[in-house]
């Protein structure tokens, strides 16, 4: 038998089918603000960030992208809401494609974080509250509104599929999450109302583009954006448990502080009660992220700063090599190739 027939079987590097999609991992790239779409448009320069992170059957999910002028809070990020929004985004698409990759693009709506500075004609940011977030929350720098998905935009661009961004504190988690939700209509109250919203949304996309295409992210214990819940558990449950009618992709959650796989605030209850494909985020290493799949915690893995950092993530992880260490202070510069592009891949990979 030859050596490599006897290598052990590293779990992260195992294929995986998701839906109509066939993964050769199950390391994905989780969708990373860069801040710098430049005027809101999709740059050249992130044809070669997101090709160097490209692997054969990769997937991959492209940084929070508004759908609409009034979706966006921060300077120099996506959107996808016009034509030209769409054509900046279809030679990134196409280099992806061109390496093997499979690619989302998750599609956002900041709500109330935002200010009159990034809305249409200086008009307040709208929210499920009329609240706004607290001073000393963590923003960068309400009205009532009806939330049209862009649907098929994203698929003009070429994306495989879009991930609905229903986590830190942006619209869609200011529905669902009771500290922000105050509305006494139909979207308000009751775990039924709160998560009406997001539920519509999912249903909306599912109809325009099949549910084999459609993914959604939920960070059901953070506080992200002053925005947290009362008892995060029976809304992660109720959400993962409504979402099997629509049969969507996967569900990507975001652990609430990783410290003990399975420990009392982890999200195996949300994973035994969704159907479909289980994404987790936050604090994965290689030996966490291996523990995670061995043990049937997880199908699959999104690493956000260790793949910023390491465009071979993959290829660093089945060697065991050492990783590059991401820098902090580049993560937000607009800067097209400073901490963006680059980081060095390993000699063997190069």
């Amino acid at each position: 038998m030859s050596a490599e027939a006897e290598a052990p079987t590293i779990p992260l590097l195992t294929p995986y089918k998701m839906a109509i999609f066939n993964l050769s991992h199950r390391i994905v790239l989780a969708p990373l603000g860069r801040l710098r779409s430049y005027n809101h448009f999709a740059q050249p320069h992130a044809i070669l960030y997101y090709s160097q992170r490209t692997s054969k059957g990769g997937f991959m999910i492209a940084e929070a992208t508004g759908v609409s002028d009034t979706a966006q809070g921060y300077p120099n990020t996506p959107g996808i809401w016009t034509k030209e929004h769409v054509e900046a985004w279809k030679p990134i698409v196409d280099a992806v494609h061109a390496k093997g990759g499979i690619f989302f693009l998750q599609i956002v709506h900041n709500g109330r974080v935002s200010s009159s500075d990034f809305q249409p004609n200086g008009q307040a940011p709208i929210s499920s509250t009329s609240n706004p977030i607290r001073p000393d929350s963590n923003i960068f720098d309400g009205a009532d509104v009806h939330f049209t998905p862009p649907r098929r935009n994203a698929i003009e661009a070429g994306f495989d599929g879009v991930e609905v961004h229903g986590a830190h504190g942006y619209l869609i988690d200011q529905f669902l999450k009771d500290g922000a939700n105050d509305r006494t209509d139909k979207y308000g109250g009751s775990l039924e109302n709160r998560c009406r919203f997001a539920l519509e949304i999912v249903e909306a996309i599912v109809e325009e583009i099949g549910a084999e295409r459609v993914g959604i992210r939920l960070s059901l214990f953070t506080d992200y954006e002053d925005c947290e819940d009362s008892d995060p558990e029976a809304l992660g449950i109720y959400m993962a448990k409504a979402l099997n009618k629509y049969g969507i992709a996967y569900c990507h959650m975001v652990e609430p502080k990783l410290t003990h796989i399975g420990d009392s605030k982890s999200l195996l209850p949300m994973r035994k009660a969704f159907n479909g494909t289980f994404i987790v985020a936050g604090g994965y290493d290689r030996e966490k992220g291996n523990k995670a799949i061995a043990e049937n915690h997880t199908d699959l893995v999104a690493y956000g700063k260790l793949f910023l950092a390491n465009p071979d993530l993959p290829r660093r992880f089945e060697l065991n090599a050492p990783l590059n260490k991401y820098n902090r202070k580049t993560f937000y510069t607009p800067d097209p190739v400073i901490g963006y592009t680059d980081y060095p891949f390993l000699e063997t990979n190069a």
